[in-house]
């Protein structure tokens, strides 16, 4: 076992524990980014000024009447920027714009003495536009080849080849929703300047040195010039990995020109039409299989709504492109990406980075040719899956280790969840019930940890004992409710020795631990838990030193449990605070700064080929659903799932964690419609969805009504923190298995051997059509008419997504 995952005696990790935070939480006392600035004196608030037209250029920009609204302290315009008018990481995102790109861009924001005062300001600014042809959906951009950014190939085997040797051979397209992160807390900054013109922002940030960056650079500073903490999010889900900056910058730049602190908080309209979004995809795809169905070949294009500027859309395509085969072995695959352009909020990070699209497209490919085939949608997966001992690796080129757990999880979904029986059950049912269906599908996941670009992949921490034995840790991950905090504090005190209580945490800040990467792409606790790891064994060796001299042995046979040292093979001992005492008359350094960097990843973006990922993450959920015929509407009547988090560093987060994700999941695929005014009238590209009225978010009616979670046991993964692998991403494509359900409910009210057209969201509305194209199949197959070829498959859901 490896020094970074084997685990001590008595460790603190792997114990079931609340969220450190969770008291704060229910009670309402924890604080938040804008719960600051009631403790702020003298707070001016920032309101933006949206233009509602889609896309043209700015001919006017009147501030003089905002001036005279009482109240309005000052307009911030383009003229103000000391430094560089950019709020993004490419250069493409002006932060006071002169080119209107959607529907609500702010061009201006207004500062004033109430929330109010700025409100009225931002109406009466005047702005005239010179309207442009705009571009809103996928279809259009394709048509109009409107596209930005790379355009990675990924290549493997021969594909020629592959279909030559194919028995069956389908073609079709897919084209699937976009989802909003509706995040309880959303964007909010609140920044000031100190007495040393220090700049100080508050931020509701995932990556606290990249929003310390961007403000630097629109302020014209140093980043030492400018401290950016995050002390918790109200949820983040990858929305708040690129996105806060600008918000910071705006509040920084207020406060640099007022002196005042300066509060930018958007209300829910703002956020939704303002934000970024899951990148809504369009894919072109041709696949081959043998006699058997074992996949040949896959020739696919993967198009992406990267919206109107670039952000994290080249990223989040790449890793579509590398999760687009899921647990299959693929031989022979030539798989495109490109970045269509459109005039809609700039699409951004969202839980999973684009390998929930990539791995989507594969599921689709499969629940749609199964019954083509002759076979059971659960058996073609299965006989699709990587083999251990094959020597077979991804289409781009990495190694696969440990493929015997996508068999080992899936296996225990069956067993755990009597799957057989059910199914025997859910025909019974089915013959009996002409109007209702009920249908049950498996799906699993191989989800690759770590950043694509590998300098992400390294982490910071500052650890800290105090002369009474208290300790403070300072890492570089930021908490969003996800439990990274939970886990660093078990991680610290398994390190040290010690017990829990006796560590505290501090609040993310840049001028303790810089140059962070995002918490983001699961990594946090594999990173953050390395660097604090790090930090700790420094201390511990120093102390165990100390203890030799203080107990008359060498410091290789001392050991720190529980808060005491002992030697082995001897009574006598020493107490943890009493050892820190010592240490400090013996002018020991009892701080340490830790740093852990993430091995054996390497990666050419241009060829397309390496080993990104530092490991999979594997697990497989089972779904079972009923669905009314008349209405489309359904319920998920039970869901099991097993998952596999290594060794586990504390259970009740991550189960947490692995529901949480699935719901989310579910939501995206069967729920979360967002809808876009695709019409040539006024109010094309406005966001239709701009409330929790009109956009279905997942609630308790949709939860399932059993679920049960199981976390894969003595599933060490050596060479990661204390033997534990990543948890935030993978479970929510496990809710694939959901959407899966819902076709082969659909598939039922037919004939057999039908494939089922289903949209993405499946929403009831969708399930309905699916019915009725069913039913179609079944009036053309028992009359004279000839049973439409479905060697060619083509999935057109704009109808639905964009109506």
């Amino acid at each position: 076992m490896s020094h970074l995952s084997e685990r001590p005696e008595k460790p603190v990790v792997g114990v079931s524990m609340p969220h450190e935070s969770a008291v704060l939480h229910v009670t309402g006392a924890a604080l938040y980014t804008d719960d600051l600035v009631y403790r702020t004196k003298d707070t001016l608030h920032a309101y933006p000024v949206q233009v509602m037209k889609t896309r043209g250029r700015i001919t006017a920009l009147r501030t003089e009447p905002a001036l005279a609204v009482p109240g309005v302290v000052r307009v911030l315009t383009v003229a103000d920027v000391p430094g560089v008018n950019d709020a993004g990481m490419k250069h493409d995102e002006p932060l006071f714009p002169d080119e209107v790109m959607f529907h609500g861009h702010a061009v201006a924001w207004v500062l004033g003495e109430t929330l109010e005062a700025a409100r009225l300001g931002a109406a009466a600014v005047e702005v005239e536009l010179d309207e442009l042809p705009s571009v809103i959906t996928l279809k259009e951009a394709i048509a109009a080849e409107s596209f930005h950014g790379a355009r990675p190939l990924m290549v493997t085997g021969d594909i020629d080849a592959g279909f030559a040797d194919s028995t069956h051979v389908f073609s079709g397209e897919f084209q699937f929703s976009d989802q909003e992160h509706f995040y309880l807390e959303t964007h909010a900054a609140l920044a000031y300047i100190d007495e040393a013109e220090q700049v100080f922002i508050q931020s509701s940030t995932q990556h606290p040195s990249e929003t310390q960056e961007i403000v630097a650079h629109v302020l014209g500073l140093h980043s030492h010039e400018v401290t950016v903490q995050c002390l918790r999010m109200g949820g983040g889900f990858g929305g708040k990995e690129m996105q806060p900056h600008g918000f910071a910058a705006i509040a920084a730049l207020g406060a640099k020109l007022t002196g005042r602190p300066v509060r930018v908080r958007l209300n829910r309209t703002q956020d939704l039409t303002m934000s970024g979004k899951r990148h809504g995809f369009h894919a072109d795809w041709k696949i081959g299989f043998d006699a058997d169905g074992r996949i040949q070949a896959l020739d696919a294009t993967l198009t992406s709504d990267g919206g109107w500027s670039l952000d994290l859309s080249e990223p989040v395509t790449a890793r579509a492109l590398c999760h687009i085969d899921n647990t299959y072995w693929i031989p022979n695959a030539r798989v495109a990406g490109r970045i269509a352009q459109t005039n809609k909020v700039s699409n951004t990070a969202f839980r999973g980075f684009g390998g929930p699209q990539g791995m989507l497209v594969i599921e689709d490919i499969l629940g749609r040719v199964a019954p083509l085939l002759g076979l059971d949608p659960m058996e073609l997966r299965k006989r699709n899956f990587y083999q251990p001992g094959l020597g077979q690796a991804t289409p781009y080129g990495q190694p696969v280790p440990q493929a015997e757990r996508i068999a080992a999880v899936w296996q225990q979904v069956e067993n755990d969840g009597g799957i057989a029986d059910r199914k025997r059950e859910i025909a019974a049912f089915n013959a009996a019930h002409p109007h209702t269906k009920r249908a049950l599908a498996i799906t699993g996941i191989k989800f690759g940890i770590s950043f694509n670009l590998t300098a992400f992949n390294q982490a910071g921490a500052l650890v800290l004992i105090y002369k009474d034995g208290s300790v403070l840790i300072n890492h570089g991950g930021t908490e969003m409710g996800q439990g990274l905090h939970t886990k660093m504090l078990q991680v610290a005190a398994t390190t040290l020795g010690i017990p829990l209580h006796k560590v505290r945490l501090a609040p993310t800040r840049t001028d303790k631990v810089p140059n962070t990467s995002a918490t983001a792409a699961s990594s946090g606790a594999d990173l953050n838990g390395g660097a604090v790891k790090n930090a700790c064994e420094q201390l511990r060796t120093r102390l165990l030193q100390v203890a030799a001299s203080q107990l008359g042995s060498n410091a290789s046979d001392v050991r720190i449990v529980d808060g005491v040292a002992r030697t082995l093979g001897s009574d006598k001992e020493l107490a943890w605070d009493d050892l820190v005492h010592t240490a400090y008359f013996q002018r020991v350094q009892l701080s340490a700064s830790g740093h852990y960097r993430t091995e054996g990843l390497h990666w050419d973006a241009k060829s397309f080929r390496g080993s990104p990922f530092k490991y999979f993450s594997y697990g497989a959920a089972a779904a079972e659903v009923e669905v009314d015929g008349f209405t489309g509407a359904y319920r998920i009547r039970r869901v099991d799932i097993v998952h596999d988090v290594g060794d586990s560093l504390s259970p009740m987060i991550d189960i947490g964690q692995v529901e949480g994700g699935f719901v989310q999941g579910a939501g995206w695929l069967t729920l979360e419609d967002m809808r876009w005014d695709t019409s040539d009238g006024p109010n094309r590209g406005r966001l239709l969805t701009q409330a929790a009225s009109t956009y279905k978010l997942p609630s308790f009616s949709e939860m399932p009504e059993e679920f049960n979670v199981t976390l894969m046991e003595n599933a060490t993964e050596e060479g990661a923190v204390y033997g534990s692998k990543a948890v935030g991403e993978p479970p929510l494509m496990l809710a694939f298995c959901v959407r899966e359900a819902l076709r082969q409910a659909a598939a039922s009210f037919g004939p057999a051997g039908v494939s089922v057209e289903l949209a993405a969201p499946a929403t009831p509305e969708a399930v309905f059509w699916a019915i009725e194209s069913v039913r179609e199949k079944a009036d053309v197959r028992s009359g004279d008419g000839q049973a439409p070829d479905d060697s060619e498959i083509r999935t057109d859901t704009s109808a639905l997504s964009n109506a």
